[in-house]
């Protein structure tokens, strides 16, 4: 899909039943990337974590005391230095879940969505400004169509 493979790096903090395989994550990020027009090669972990290590992050790093569906920790890497790293996206699996049952979508698109808005994030797209955020949903609408996923923000 992009002409740069990624290299993603998944871990669990929680059982696997249930969650997207390796290969799914990686796709998802890779049309995430080609969707940016990233072409360098790029190498990020993903945690998925429940909802007691959820929490646990939003609060230490956003001071929300919720577990909510995606964080992202983009790389900070010092002045000259020349990695492929982009940094950590955490996505909370009982959130995913309970948001794509609350949506009526299915849990796999939900998962295909998070991932791509959190990769997005780690390449520097925001949504805090109205303008910003405008882009950054047109941007993942136009990857998840790619992917065959509906709008997800027309529910």
């Amino acid at each position: 899909m992009s002409e740069t493979p990624a290299t993603v790096h998944l871990s669990y903090g929680l059982p696997r039943a249930g969650i997207p395989s390796p290969i799914s994550f990686r796709r998802w990020v890779e049309a995430a990337l080609a969707g940016a027009r990233r072409r360098r090669p790029a190498e990020l972990s993903i945690r998925i974590v429940g909802t007691r290590e959820g929490r646990t992050l939003n609060r230490t790093y956003r001071e929300k005391d919720y577990a909510t569906n995606v964080l992202s920790f983009p790389v900070d890497l010092p002045p000259g230095v020349r990695l492929p790293l982009l940094g950590d996206i955490a996505i909370c699996a009982p959130v995913v879940r309970r948001e794509a049952a609350e949506q009526g979508k299915p849990e796999a698109h939900h998962w295909a969505h998070l991932t791509v808005h959190g990769v997005l994030h780690l390449l520097g797209y925001d949504h805090i400004e109205e303008a910003e955020a405008a882009s950054m949903e047109a941007l993942e609408t136009r990857i998840l169509k790619g992917l065959g996923i509906s709008n997800p923000y027309q529910l």
